[in-house]
C-alpha cells in the first residue's frame, strides 16, 4: 500500500493500540484537531486518532512498541508497515520559574513542532448558538491539562528549553478569540516578540482575520514568520451550521484578509486550515483551494476528526476515497503553482502531520 494511501486510511479510521500506554505524546481536548498521537511511518510523522469513537473500532492495530518506541501496524493480521512513536520530550519534566509544568504551557506536536494555545478561552465557546461544534478548547482547561493564559515570559522560557533539550524546529501559536476587534492579534504579537527575544525559532501565529489589516505588519514585525487564518469550512451554509459564531466573519472577508497578508508575510507563508468532511463537497473545497493558491495562500486540507465531548463527537469521518479525491489534485495544484510545504517557514503546513497532503506532495516529486 503506498504511504500516502496508508496515512489517509489511518487518519480516517484511527488506530487501536495493543498497549494504550504505548504513546508518551498524545492530545485530548484543546483547540483544533485532537484525540491524536504522533506516529512516524516511512519517514513521515503524522497525527493519527487514538482516543475517539472511530479509533476504538478501527480495523488497524498497532502492536506494543519496543523500548525504542518501534512497532508494527497491521490490518486483518497482515503487517502493513513499521511505525515508531516519539519518546517523551525532555522539556515535559520541567516547570516554569513560577511553578507551572512546561507541558501545560506548550506541547510537542508531530515530531519537532512546539504548539501552544496562548488563550485557552474563546468568546464563542460558552454559547451554544455561537460555538464551533468541533472545538474542544475548554476541555483540556477543565481537565487541568493546561492553563487559561500563557504569559509571554512563560512561552519564551518553554520555547528555549524545547529547542535546547528536544531539538524543536518551529512553533505554532494559536489562540481562542478574545473580545475586541484585533481577534487575538495583539496577544500573539506580544507572545511572538518574547519568544524571538529568547530563542531563534520560526513561529506561525494563528487567529481570525482582525478588523484592521495593519495587524499583519505588527505581528510580522514582532517576530511572526508565518500566519494561519483558518476557514475550517468553505461554503457559507456549512459554516453557519457548524460554526455559527465564527461564520459571522464571511469567506469573502477571509479572502480580503489573505490578499492583505500575503504581501506582508510572503507567498506561501500565509495558510488556511480546511476540515474536509463537514459537508463541503470535493468540488467546493478544490474550488476554494484554487482561489487560495492563485493569491499565494497554502490551503492545508485535513480530514475532520470528531473529538469526544463535542457536539460533533458522533459525526462521521470522511472516507479515504473522499480525501484522496481532494488531496491528489490539490498536491498537483500546489506543485504547479510552486507552493510547497517544505518552503513554509513554520506552522501546520510545514509540519503536515494532520493530513496526508505533504506525503502526496512528496510522491509527486519522487
Amino acid at each position: 500500500m503506498p504511504t500516502e494511501q496508508l496515512i489517509n486510511e489511518l487518519q480516517t479510521y484511527g488506530v487501536r493500540l495493543v498497549d494504550p500506554k504505548a504513546t508518551a505524546v498524545s492530545r485530548r481536548g484543546g483547540a483544533g484537531p485532537s484525540d491524536h498521537s504522533p506516529f512516524t511511518i516511512d519517514g513521515a510523522t503524522v497525527m493519527v486518532p487514538i482516543h475517539n469513537a472511530p479509533a476504538f473500532e478501527s480495523p488497524y492495530l498497532v502492536e506494543k512498541p519496543d523500548a525504542a518506541g518501534r512497532s508494527r501496524i497491521s490490518r486483518d493480521g497482515i503487517v502493513l508497515s513499521e511505525v515508531s512513536f516519539p519518546l517523551r520530550p525532555k522539556f515535559y519534566d520541567l516547570t516554569t520559574a513560577d511553578g507551572v509544568p512546561y507541558s501545560k504551557i506548550a506541547v510537542l506536536h508531530g515530531r519537532d513542532v512546539l504548539a501552544t494555545t496562548v488563550l485557552q478561552t474563546c468568546i464563542r465557546y460558552q454559547s451554544r448558538t455561537k460555538t464551533c461544534q468541533f472545538c474542544a478548547i475548554g476541555q483540556s482547561l477543565a481537565a487541568g491539562r493546561t492553563i487559561a493564559h500563557k504569559t509571554p515570559a512563560q512561552l519564551a522560557e518553554v520555547a528555549k528549553a524545547a529547542v535546547e533539550l528536544d531539538g524543536v524546529k518551529h512553533m505554532v501559536m494559536t489562540t481562542g478569540t478574545p473580545p475586541g476587534t484585533d481577534r487575538g492579534a495583539a496577544i500573539l504579537a506580544t507572545s511572538a516578540a518574547a519568544v524571538k527575544a529568547a530563542v531563534d525559532l520560526p513561529i506561525q501565529v494563528q487567529c481570525e482575520p482582525p478588523d484592521d489589516d495593519a495587524w499583519f505588519g505588527r505581528m510580522r514585525d514582532a517576530g511572526a514568520d508565518a500566519l494561519g487564518m483558518h476557514l475550517e469550512a468553505v461554503t457559507e451554509d456549512v459554516r453557519h451550521r457548524i460554526m455559527p459564531g465564527k461564520a459571522q466573519v464571511s469567506v469573502e472577508r477571509y479572502f480580503s484578509a489573505f490578499q492583505a497578508a500575503v504581501p506582508v508575510f510572503g507567498r506561501g507563508q500565509v495558510s488556511t486550515y480546511i476540515l474536509a468532511g463537514l459537508g463541503d463537497s470535493q468540488q467546493d473545497i478544490l474550488a476554494i483551494c484554487e482561489r487560495l493558491v492563485r493569491i499565494g495562500v497554502y490551503p492545508f486540507v485535513v480530514p475532520f476528526v470528531p473529538i469526544a465531548g463535542t457536539p460533533l463527537e458522533s459525526h462521521p469521518t470522511p472516507n479515504a476515497a473522499f480525501m484522496h479525491g481532494i488531496l491528489q489534485p490539490l498536491a498537483r495544484m500546489l506543485g504547479e503553482s510552486g507552493l510547497r510545504a517544505t518552503d513554509v517557514k513554520a506552522g501546520c503546513a510545514k509540519c503536515g502531520a494532520c493530513s496526508a497532503l505533504k506525503t502526496y506532495e512528496r510522491g509527486l516529486v519522487a
